[in-house]
């Protein structure tokens, strides 16, 4: 991928369907009674696997670009698989289809790429055998491959030692099937669509506080599901304006849910300009159009409850850090290690080429703002938001940049380069 110095960025734009609902809407809808149509999925390679995985355990799943039906076949009506479920680079995939699994009357494995291999399970596999499930794996189930003997559960309490919507979701969809009540403590809330698709999909979920409760043995109904835009994707064009001075862009039909839209305050927070308007609510989601201006930004602390809220953006915020005014710190974001390559030293790493000043720490990064960004020779690592967020770096950088392992990207957002061509000048 190569990309040059732009002068405006400019348009009205959607962007592709969120990923973490588009995940979520296929398993519950494959594990309900009845037909769930989902409009707006996304057809990226992590959701893709997702589909794969049902379909060898016998669920049919019929897909036109992103028109999704999935014909229901109730939670005892999968199949044991012949094959092991692959789940390609796909960690939610992984992770909430060890809870459903934990639940089914038959053995299972679960593998994925050289990246799933290196990422933690110990923390899904460790409350789901506390609630019963036979779980075993390389180093004791801290690595992949998982094998799974499901079978009946019980349900637990369980305070996590992590706000990680993964954890809370594959206990909770296990919690579904378990004798008795299940509940999930988190330090700080993660993102809770599991919670509020479970919800549409006719399911009682209590919550209070940091803590969600489900009772075993509820009925899912399959249902018609809208999925929004990514407000993840979102963010990398949010950042475009920011890097780009003149520029404007709305961005229509995107999912605002409050425990993912740290982004905006962040984005506010430095001073720029992020206006949220014709906001409804649509599967219990919050949606709304986004109006995004240009303005000068300004260094900024990051920290504590926000992070859970904008984990996957912080490569992207580190780039619009990079040419603030002043210092951004960056804490509290020792997740960043674990997800497909370890964020925090790779964004140190590939920005540094550009000319910026960013020094890791343990558990996040400093960044010294006001760089002038030179462009670069960028190694995505794999890692489809660090393609995207050097992406971005690039239309503010002097000169070209070339972006290798940029297919990545369709892991969350096909079409990505077309689109930036598309609104930049």
């Amino acid at each position: 991928m190569r990309i040059t110095k732009a002068q405006r960025v400019e348009g009205t734009v959607r962007v592709p369907g969120d990923k973490s609902i588009s995940h979520r809407a296929v398993m519950l809808g494959a594990l309900a009674e009845g037909k769930t149509t989902i409009r707006g999925f996304l057809p990226g390679a992590d959701c893709l696997s997702t589909i794969e995985c049902f379909r060898r355990m016998g669920v049919t799943i019929e897909r036109e670009g992103d028109l999704v039906t999935v014909y229901g076949k109730g939670w005892y009506g999968l199949e044991e698989p012949r094959q092991r479920l692959d789940v390609g680079n796909s960690g939610t995939t992984i992770r909430l289809m060890t809870g459903i699994i934990a639940t089914q009357p038959f053995h299972a494995v679960l593998e994925g790429d050289e990246s799933i291999a290196k990422r933690p399970m110990r923390r899904v596999v460790g409350p789901l055998r506390e609630m019963g499930a036979k779980i075993d794996g390389r180093q004791n189930g801290e690595y992949t491959p998982l094998a799974i003997r499901g079978g009946k559960l019980h349900g637990i309490s369980y305070r996590s030692p992590v706000a990680s919507a993964q954890v809370k979701s594959a206990i909770l969809l296990a919690g579904l099937q378990a004798e008795g009540t299940t509940s999930v403590e988190e330090p700080y809330l993660s993102r809770d669509h599991t919670e509020r698709m479970l919800q549409a999909f006719g399911i009682d979920v209590q919550r209070a506080g940091n803590r969600v409760s489900v009772s075993g043995g509820q009925t899912l109904r399959g249902r018609e599901i809208v999925v929004p835009g990514d407000i993840s994707s979102a963010a990398f064009l949010i950042a475009a304006v920011m890097m780009v001075p003149g520029s404007s862009l709305v961005i229509e039909q995107v999912g605002i849910n409050p425990t993912r839209s740290g982004i905006i305050d962040v984005v506010r927070a430095m001073g720029g300009h992020v206006e949220i308007v014709n906001e409804r609510l649509v599967n219990e989601e919050p949606v709304a159009d986004l109006h995004v201006a240009h303005a000068e930004l300004r260094g900024t602390v990051i920290e504590g409850e926000l992070i859970p809220r904008l984990i996957d953006e912080i490569p992207v915020i580190a780039v619009m850090a990079a040419v603030a005014q002043g210092r951004t710190i960056i804490r509290d974001a020792q997740e960043l290690k674990v997800k497909e390559t370890d964020r925090i030293a790779t964004v140190a790493s590939q920005l540094a080429k550009f000319g910026a000043k960013v020094t890791p720490t343990d558990d996040g990064m400093i960044i010294e703002g006001g760089a002038a960004l030179v462009g670069a020779e960028i190694d995505s690592m794999g890692d489809h938001r660090i393609g995207m967020a050097m992406a971005i770096a690039g239309l503010a950088a002097e000169g070209e940049t070339t972006i290798a392992n940029a297919e990545a990207i369709n892991v969350s957002f096909p079409g990505f380069a077309n689109l930036l061509r598309q609104i930049t000048r």
